[in-house]
């Protein structure tokens, strides 16, 4: 597989995947730092990342 570009979802900088990106893997767009999950490949779709949130052991 050759690499393809996505566009940033926030700041529409266009980013190139490399040739081995998996589902569900995170990149981050070079220009604005935005994580991007990778949710399919065939077609290729991503999504915002979901935001980390702070277990208080609750």
């Amino acid at each position: 597989m050759s690499n393809q570009t996505i566009e940033c979802l926030e700041c529409a900088a266009e980013i190139t995947l490399p040739a081995n990106v998996m589902p569900n893997e995170i990149i981050a767009c070079p220009d604005c730092g935005v994580e991007l999950e990778v949710i399919s490949l065939q077609p290729l779709e991503v999504d915002l990342a979901p935001e980390v949130e702070e277990d208080w052991g609750e």
